[in-house]
């Protein structure tokens, strides 16, 4: 299991809650020491025109700090995925978040598709033809849905009003979902009984975890991987994503 992290994820780039000071060093602290940590390269222009129009793209440039951070949570992704490709499940521990970024606009603390951007690098290598997306977020990744709508790249947002249901609609969908190269997550951490979406709880995400691991080394030979997108109650997020990574694990 790799972690996918640089030190400027640490940085506050803007005031949202996707930037504020203090997210990223809860996770840490759970998962340093526990997991090889890998650091990425920035995303190029190029790998951001896969799934971004121009115009998109200048635009977040206008804030240079913004950009270079969220070139820098692409390139996480692409890292992510890269290791899952090479047969070792990994967590881009990255922000900005990316699932609300769609081809011309983004919203929702996002600018640039993350978990979009490393699978159009995959695609455009040769390395995937389809693949399988959980998003389990407490909001849709409409950025994400936009993007891949139609393709051979399925994006499922699942929806529960208890946390029994949600997991076991999750489950269904692996059992019902086989045609895929790579199984990737964007592993959002807001509907935690402490945070905005007051659903599930802890232990809950080490069962997704394992499920993304059994419906992975089902259909696509293990390869997986997943990156942070929400969670903001720093007191229970850091517990929480070690739970998954360690059922992804």
């Amino acid at each position: 299991m790799k972690i996918v992290y640089h030190p400027r994820y640490t940085e506050v780039y803007t005031s949202d809650p996707a930037a504020s000071s203090g997210r990223i060093e809860a996770i840490l602290k759970e998962l340093e020491g526990r997991y090889d940590f890998i650091e990425p390269q920035a995303a190029s222009d190029n790998d951001l025109r896969r799934v971004h129009i121009d115009n998109h793209i200048e635009s977040v440039k206008r804030d240079k700090h913004v950009y270079d951070i969220a070139c820098l949570a692409a390139g996480g992704a692409i890292k992510a995925a890269q290791i899952a490709m090479d047969g070792e499940p990994s967590f881009g521990l990255i922000r900005p978040p990316g699932h609300h970024a769609s081809p011309d606009h983004c919203w929702g603390f996002c600018y640039f598709n993350n978990i979009a951007v490393a699978l159009a690098r995959l695609q455009d290598e040769n390395l995937i033809e389809g693949a399988l997306i959980l998003d389990f977020d407490l909001h849709f990744g409409d950025g994400t849905n936009n993007i891949f709508e139609g393709s051979k790249v399925k994006y499922f947002h699942p929806e529960a009003g208890n946390r029994e249901a949600f997991i076991q609609q999750i489950a269904g969908k692996f059992n019902e979902e086989k045609d895929y190269s790579v199984l990737a997550v964007s592993a959002g951490f807001d509907r935690h009984i402490e945070d905005w979406g007051g659903l599930l709880n802890t232990d809950d995400y080490r069962t997704i975890g394992r499920l993304v691991k059994e419906a992975a080394e089902r259909n696509c030979k293990g390869r997986r991987f997943a990156v942070l997108e929400g969670g903001y109650n720093h007191d229970v997020l850091g517990r929480n994503v070690r739970a998954f990574v360690e059922g992804l694990a």
